[in-house]
């Protein structure tokens, strides 16, 4: 069998037999496309056969066979159709050569289905009833939450990438637990098929002529405006670390190209001194730097490598965790994993080539470290549309009230996610809950409606301290834990298996099927106000 990777998502190959299906799943392929018709050779593996074997292994198996170069417009359209899933592919023929052109052909139709679900030039002066600025797990929430409540709504969401991530699995991918190609999904796949998108970056909101202004100079004209455009990692904010990212032991879980060279580093580590690094808040997802140690110190114990490694975590703030509650759990496993806690101390260079590291204390001091392997949370600030929009707090992020997620300077804008002022943690379970209420307060404004729902400031951190064990954090604002699960379950503030099962297995389900669709579950906004 002879592979080859046409895409991040299709492999073709040769000819296979019912033994080379194991090596396949393994590799994380879900479907089997046969492209040869059955009895073109004597030695041939039927397809039967293949589909069996393939079947009990948890794959799907289609044959889709033709003559080589003669590939009809249903053969392309049967094929078309899987690629759409989004699932891993693998199509095979004699050669591998049939299977490459249906793949190009399918290829092609999926690029113009794109053109006509992706506006990147709309009409100047275009009018939507809500203009949604960000494509990522907030805008796409808010939009579905919307349709829900109010199907007339013409929407459009602005955007300008071809991928849509899973960001919360980069934890796990750096771990050795995720695929990355796992945590990306085709942007077109995921927009909702009742909203336009519009594939252009934003330059500038007006607020004042309720428009905002693209990239290309044309302008979209909104009745309400919700701003969720995250956040922007500023790598350059560390001297030296643009330049060693991915090589020289230097990674970072908080990109997506990066995630796997993390676990390479952590599963070749044999001795030395990894360091994991977090900057001065606010960050999203707050507890991921410390996430990084504790899979990678897992790691090592389970192999009973740790002995010979050193482990330090250098933090810009004062404490391990911020909700106190929380500390005494994971301060086990920081004595379990004997690593060495470095409070108020921020990473400022990194010498790659030389593997040095340079931390500054909060009276100025600096001092130099060396390293085998360091994992860096970059600094994060604001988009700079929104620092100069006349929409944002002093530090930059959008100024929302805390429980309407309402601007206020305008009451047509409204935020969610990551870009907002709120004291909440920067997560994907704060976006979650944040995108019914937002959704739920336009609609009652479109209706004329006074009342409004509130956002009580929940946020989620699963912690992952070992694999297979979690301490689940739930909060709200000011620290009020606000447990999602039974203490007989979840136990509250200790590690269990079952908070894993959650981060592994429930949660990415939960997203792709259910908050990105609209479906809020333990998410449905409360608390009226008449």
């Amino acid at each position: 069998m002879k592979i080859e990777n046409v895409s991040s998502q299709v492999s073709v190959s040769d000819q296979l037999t019912v033994d080379d299906l194991q090596e396949l799943a393994d590799a994380g392929i879900h479907i089997i496309v046969c492209n040869r018709p059955d009895k073109e050779d004597k030695n041939q593996t039927p397809f039967y056969l293949i589909a069996e074997k393939a079947e009990s292994l948890g794959m799907e198996a289609h044959h889709i066979p033709f003559a080589s170069r003669n590939v009809s417009l249903l053969d392309r359209d049967r094929f078309c159709k899987h690629l759409k899933t989004d699932k891993r592919l693998h199509a095979y023929c004699r050669t591998g050569n049939r299977s490459k052109t249906i793949w190009l052909a399918a290829t092609e139709v999926n690029k113009a289905s794109q053109t006509t679900r992706c506006n990147k030039h709309v009409d100047n002066g275009s009018t939507f009833d809500v203009v949604i600025i960000g494509a990522g797990s907030a805008g796409i929430a808010t939009a579905s939450s919307l349709y829900k409540r109010n199907s007339s709504l013409r929407i459009a969401l602005i955007d300008p990438s071809c991928e849509h991530y899973y960001q919360p699995g980069w934890t796990l991918v750096g771990g050795g637990v995720f695929k990355a190609e796992d945590t990306c999904r085709k942007m077109l796949t995921v927009i909702p098929d009742h909203c336009e998108w519009i594939q252009q970056s934003v330059t500038h909101i007006d607020g004042n002529q309720n428009k905002v202004v693209l990239e290309n100079n044309t302008s979209v004209h909104y009745g309400h405006l919700v701003v969720c455009p995250g956040l922007v990692l500023n790598w350059s904010a560390i001297e030296g670390l643009e330049e060693t990212l991915g090589k020289n032991g230097v990674t970072s879980n908080y990109r997506y190209d990066l995630a796997p060279y993390t676990w390479e580093l952590i599963s070749k580590l044999e001795k030395g001194k990894a360091i994991f690094t977090q900057p001065p808040m606010p960050i999203k997802c707050a507890g991921a730097p410390q996430k990084a140690m504790y899979l990678a110190a897992s790691e090592w114990f389970r192999k009973g490598k740790l002995k010979d490694i050193t482990v330090q975590f250098y933090n810009a703030g004062g404490v391990l965790f911020g909700i106190e509650a929380y500390v005494p759990a994971l301060m086990a496993y920081v004595k379990k994993y004997d690593a060495e806690l470095c409070f108020k101390q921020t990473l400022i260079k990194i010498d790659g080539p030389s593997q040095k590291a340079w931390f500054q204390d909060s009276e100025g001091h600096i001092t130099e470290s060396s390293f085998d392997l360091i994992h860096v949370c970059p600094p994060q600030v604001a988009p700079a549309c929104i620092k100069d929009s006349g929409l944002a707090d002093t530090a930059g992020w959008l100024d929302v009230d805390s429980g309407t997620l309402q601007s206020k300077k305008y009451t047509n804008i409204w935020g969610v996610g990551d870009v907002l002022n709120t004291t909440n943690a920067k997560t994907m379970a704060a976006a979650r809950k944040q995108a019914p209420v937002v959704a739920q307060n336009i609609v009652h404004s479109i209706a004329n409606k006074t009342n409004q729902v509130h956002y009580d400031g929940y946020g989620s951190c699963p912690l992952m301290v070992e694999h297979g064990k979690v301490v689940l954090a739930e909060f709200t604002y000011g620290g009020k834990l606000s447990p999602s699960f039974p203490a007989w379950l979840n136990k509250g503030t200790k590690a269990t298996s079952f908070g894993w099962f959650l981060k592994e297995r429930m949660l990415p389900f939960i997203y792709w099927h259910g908050m990105l669709k609209g479906k809020e579950w333990l998410a449905k906004p409360h608390n009226l106000k008449n």
